[in-house]
């Protein structure tokens, strides 16, 4: 991974990063540790293979879980800012609400001078997506409690084209989604979310009280295949599945689609480019260019979709 930063940070922060073990946190904690910040990276599973990755980065590993009240007391004890992800896919929306409420408490109880809330992009729009739902009631708390924080929201991550749900079938020359072949989708790279929360943190008085939607690319199905098939140098097709097919199976991830189609993200690319140069903010092309499309081709395809 590459960092733009030539120079360390002035002023070194401690940071805890909920998630650093999984992709977004763990963006977050790299672009962090490569600033010169010191890392508290939370976790059920210090012993794990990420977190010895992290550990041999230079990130304190803490042991805890958003269940765990006490547990989240301690590691946020004497933080500069910690970084807040939740998901609803591991233990269903409702643990998520309450996963996130137990980390509101236990960062107001400790008085932590700022919070870094990932969201997701839109989700103040009521947009009726389960997901985006779940997360716009985390910010109304947050606001409600007056937390001192930021919301960066990112769209959808060109890292979901890298998973189990689509990597497979990309290696395979076919890239199938509920969309229409010409609908254009905005995208992040998840290394972009990593470098643009570092910049939060860095600079808390800017960003304080502020919700920030960001994308680094906006492109069609048909565009992406396009795209696609230059880099792994086989012809990728593009397939409109069906949407009520998805409805019967997740029905989450069909009213996402449906909401792309027939409204879709409108963050601020170029204003994004203008402001904050600092940041790669990816093209699809570079970033799909840095991935091994061949070897997903020997990766198996979940049964359900899983990630945002």
């Amino acid at each position: 991974m590459l960092f733009p930063y030539p120079v360390p940070a002035d002023t070194p922060l401690t940071v805890l990063v909920v998630g650093a073990t999984g992709k977004q946190g763990g963006a977050v904690a790299k672009h962090l540790l490569a600033r010169g910040h010191r890392v508290r990276a939370l976790t059920r599973h210090p012993a794990s293979e990420a977190g010895a990755a992290l550990l041999q980065m230079g990130a304190d590993l803490v042991q805890g879980d958003l269940e765990d009240p006490e547990s989240l007391r301690r590691a946020l004890r004497g933080v500069d800012s910690a970084f807040l992800m939740a998901t609803p896919y591991e233990a269903g929306p409702e643990a998520e609400v309450r996963q996130a409420m137990n980390f509101l408490e236990a960062f107001e109880a400790e008085a932590i001078p700022h919070l870094v809330y990932s969201s997701v992009a839109s989700a103040d729009r009521r947009t009726g997506i389960p997901h985006f739902e779940t997360k716009a009631r985390i910010e109304e708390r947050i606001r409600q409690r007056s937390l001192p924080h930021t919301v960066v929201a990112p769209v959808w991550f060109m890292d979901n084209f890298a998973t189990p749900l689509y990597g497979p079938g990309i290696a395979q020359g076919r890239l199938a989604m509920p969309l229409p072949a010409g609908r254009p989708l905005q995208m992040i790279a998840v290394e972009d979310i990593g470098s643009f929360a570092t910049i939060v943190v860095e600079s808390r008085d800017t960003f304080l009280g502020k919700r920030l939607d960001i994308a680094g690319d906006v492109l069609s199905p048909r565009e992406l295949v396009q795209v696609l098939s230059t880099l792994t140098g086989r012809a990728v097709d593009y397939e409109e599945t069906s949407l009520e097919a998805l409805r019967s199976e997740n029905p989450d991830w069909a009213a996402m689609f449906e909401w792309f189609d027939r409204v879709g993200y409108s963050a601020d690319i170029e204003g994004l480019r203008r402001d904050y140069p600092q940041v790669a903010w990816h093209r699809f092309a570079d970033w799909a260019r840095r991935v091994e499309w061949r070897a997903l081709g020997q990766t198996r395809r979940p049964q359900a979709e899983r990630q945002r």
